[in-house]
């Protein structure tokens, strides 16, 4: 007897249908078992004001959640950067891949970048965090740039672009990566510019708690070394008492990694020679006036829980540091 196909709840964006049918893939090859998208709308999805006004933290999620809960899906993809940081009892995060790349990009008219932008110029986000290190870059480099607020899907952001409305917009590269739309990117943001939000590029697979065995089989897609990093991140995210559209980036990464790479070697797989992670943050004022900007660096971490400590650690020195009054969103 055939088993019954396994349903995964998506948002309906292109993205994200994009993303969870990877996934799919993915859990079919690891399974044998069929996998059946369900399509859920979420309030985040038919919501016009920005996210900082209807408090962006979960505003994605909360219905592919209830559906889990309901069990009218087995399983659920979610950009992990929309996920909030409280983990529901009764759901588990059965496995977060391999991140895809963390960075934002630019895209823009006439191919410019960045520093190529004209005096004045407008560009596009939907992210105070964006806001806030865009202006910052801008001020300390001479430049003068007008961030202008935006929502939509991807399409229609860089509708705005293509109709004249705005000089550029500001997306994150792991979408585009997974529409192959990256041919449009005019500039690759560096993270020393740019941080990116907590746990963006990477994705998350949830799952009901009480379903052991589809968690374990699920768990054969967790990436360990993307799993530590953006619980690290989220943690920082945790202890700052931040929402998800605060102005707070983070990014956990593997300096020693990025030598190798640069260098056209390649790590070993069991960490004994990639044995630091670093771990920054960054919260500032929308117009970029004021920024707490710091970072640590420690041993890999071997558990979730050291994971957690790395990111609490950083939190504390950043609130040392006046933190807290920089965000305009406090934890819901």
């Amino acid at each position: 007897m055939t088993e019954r196909a396994l349903r995964l709840g998506t948002r309906r964006s292109k993205l994200a249908m994009a993303q969870s049918g990877q996934v799919a893939d993915a859990v079919r090859q690891l399974t044998g078992r069929p996998v059946e998208l369900v399509e859920i709308t979420t309030y985040g999805d038919t919501s016009r004001e920005h996210l900082a006004q209807i408090g962006g933290t979960g505003v994605f999620v909360a219905a592919l959640r209830d559906a889990l809960v309901r069990d009218e899906v087995d399983f659920a993809v979610h950009s992990l950067k929309d996920l909030p940081t409280a983990q529901p009892d009764e759901l588990v995060l059965a496995a977060v891949p391999k991140r895809e790349d963390p960075r934002d990009v630019l895209i823009a008219r006439d191919g410019l970048t960045f520093a190529e932008l004209p005096e004045g110029a407008r560009v596009g986000t939907g992210s105070p965090r964006r806001m806030a290190q865009l202006n910052a870059y801008a001020r300390s480099h001479g430049m003068t740039i007008q961030t202008v607020p935006i929502r939509g899907n991807i399409d229609t952001r860089i509708g705005y672009v293509h109709k004249g409305e705005l000089d550029a917009v500001v997306l994150a590269a792991a979408g585009l990566s997974r529409i192959g739309r990256t041919d449009e990117v005019t500039d690759f943001l560096s993270v020393d510019t740019v941080l990116p939000a907590p746990g963006q590029g990477a994705l998350a697979i949830e799952c009901a708690a009480h379903n052991a065995s589809l968690a374990a089989a699920l768990a054969e897609l967790d990436d360990p070394y993307t799993r530590v990093a953006v619980t690290a991140e989220r943690s920082l995210l945790a202890a700052l008492e931040a929402g998800c559209s605060a102005p707070v980036g983070a990014l956990a990464d593997l300096p020693q990694a990025l030598d190798f790479a640069r260098a056209g070697e390649t790590p070993t797989a069991d960490g004994q020679i990639v044995k630091e992670m670093r771990l920054r943050g960054v919260v500032g004022t929308p117009d970029g006036s004021t920024l707490v900007q710091l970072s640590t660096t420690g041993p890999v971490p071997e558990t979730e829980t050291r994971a957690m400590a790395l990111g609490r650690e950083l939190a504390v020195e950043m609130l040392a540091k006046g933190a807290a009054g920089l965000m305009g969103e406090r934890a819901l």
